[in-house]
């Protein structure tokens, strides 16, 4: 592995978990008062266009990051929506 690469799935994993709290958060507590649903569409349309870049480069770190980091903020979504 290059050390670009390497430096790659470091980034995109240190961003990818740091939705992971959030994300928890959102699910045990059933409340999303103190998300800003539009900072959380705004940033998942941003990973979704990173998803379609790192597919068109075929990019192993963007798409492994941005695959799963669509996942994380797409569940906040949804708890937003189902619990305001």
């Amino acid at each position: 592995m290059s050390l670009i690469t390497f430096i790659g799935l470091t980034a995109g994993s240190l961003t990818t978990i740091a939705f992971i709290p959030q994300a928890v958060r959102a699910w045990r507590t059933r409340s999303t008062k103190d998300v800003s649903f539009a900072m959380f569409a705004i940033m998942f349309t941003g990973i979704v266009m990173w998803l379609v870049y790192g597919l068109a480069r075929g990019d192993v770190p963007l798409i492994a990051a941005n695959s799963v980091t669509l996942v994380l903020a797409a569940s906040i979504l949804i708890a937003k929506i189902k619990f305001g």
